[in-house]
């Protein structure tokens, strides 16, 4: 259900009986599990830094003989690692008159006119349209330390974006699957030079520009294929998507081999033999609700009977499965790419907040008064701290 823009009123918030129903899933998985909106670190600049070092391998070529003078000093090296916080601003405007009106229910305009016993369960519309927009930031941010691409501006023209965990990652990446890049839309058609799609293949957008209706990170179906051309539909047979006029789409056709052990295990050896998934406890897999189902199934059978147990992360119930490197956290989480698996040392990852003096980290405060409404605007600036990208692993273009 969409939302509206502007100020809320009677005409466009009516009232309605019953008990009230989110559509919208509000969990934020990643997010709540390394300190959500209110736990983490400070910075008292935009863009903050954290220190990694490493030490040579290990080797019985350094052994001295007796009476050996010391050998050439070996200092070990210091590198720097940034990212930078990102505003998460929004503004809730709300009427004098709708903030009265609580006892106003909506009523059908046609016949038959019938109203049902009930009452409005909302009794105070500011508040609770607060409430939603601090919901709508966790979520932005959730979705943001998962798939964010960095950007440092030179100008306050374009906002600063956090780097997420999956663009952090460079060292321990597997790719599955094609990948294509440089296409373009125009109204319901995207144009990528001999894609080689068929109808009814599945693809995974990882980059959208500005075109409308799709989703990175969503399963779409490949429609009216010409040699350079097609369109996407949400379900395979469905009605073409619009997407309006756009450039540098990128998507991956993903692999369609189905998931097995051996090919979880190659990611979580990538990670293990660069130091990461060393603490079991917060050891995760994470993935999107396809890749989930396939990590069950490749699991099933292996190591013995597979039961599904939990843990508690961070207050996020999680259930584990038993691997080669240990037994591993899976969470589940709508923000990850559904044809991606991420290998993820949990106890690396914070947010960090730019602290606003007098006002703190996230906070809410009145707007100027200029009509018969109350203004409050939700603000805060936040980044992810993800530690070493070595630490974790990732394997994209799964089959969905």
């Amino acid at each position: 259900m969409a939302g509206i823009t502007g100020m809320g009123t009677t005409f466009n918030l009516p009232n309605y009986v019953g008990e009230l129903l989110s559509l919208t899933p509000e969990d934020t998985p990643l997010l709540s599990a390394i300190g959500g909106l209110t736990g983490g670190a400070e910075t008292t600049a935009t863009e903050f830094e954290w220190q990694q070092y490493d030490l040579r391998d290990a080797t019985q070529s350094r052994v001295r003989v007796e009476g050996a003078t010391a050998p050439t000093a070996e200092e070990r090296v210091r590198s720097n690692v940034r990212n930078i916080c990102q505003i998460h601003q929004e503004k809730v405007s709300v009427s004098y008159t709708k903030q009265s009106a609580t006892g106003q229910v909506s009523t059908p305009a046609s016949a038959p006119y019938t109203g049902v016993p009930g009452s409005n369960p909302v009794g105070n519309e500011l508040s609770w349209q607060v409430m939603q927009a601090l919901k709508q930031i966790a979520l932005d941010v959730n979705w943001s330390f998962i798939n964010g691409k960095y950007a440092r501006p030179t100008d306050n023209s374009t906002p600063r974006r956090t780097r997420g965990i999956l663009d952090a990652i460079t060292t321990n990446r597997i790719a599955k699957g094609t990948s294509f890049s440089g296409a373009s839309s125009a109204t319901d058609t995207i144009t990528s030079t001999a894609h080689g799609m068929s109808n009814g293949d599945k693809i995974v957008f990882t980059a959208t520009d500005v075109a409308t209706n799709i989703l990175a990170g969503r399963v779409y179906y490949v429609r009216d294929v010409a040699t350079n051309t097609f369109k996407v539909a949400s379900s395979n047979g469905g009605a073409a998507l619009t997407l309006g006029t756009a450039a540098n789409i990128a998507f991956t056709k993903p692999w369609t081999t189905a998931l097995i052990t051996d090919h979880v295990n190659d990611l979580l050896q990538m990670a293990f033999d660069n130091g990461g998934i060393s603490e079991q406890h917060t050891a995760t897999l994470l993935c999107n609700s396809v890749v989930k189902r396939a990590v069950t199934k490749a699991y099933m059978s292996a190591y013995g009977q597979h039961t599904e147990q939990s843990r508690n992360v961070g207050g996020v119930n999680v259930t584990t499965v038993v691997t080669d490197f240990g037994t591993l956290n899976v969470m589940l989480d709508r923000a990850m790419p559904q044809d991606a698996l991420g290998v993820v040392s949990l106890e690396e990852l914070s947010p960090v907040f730019l602290n606003v003096p007098k006002k703190g980290h996230f906070f809410e405060e009145p707007l100027a008064k200029t009509g018969a409404s109350d203004e409050v605007q939700l603000y805060g600036e936040i980044g992810l701290k993800y530690g070493a990208e070595k630490h974790h692993a990732l394997m994209t273009g799964l089959a969905v």
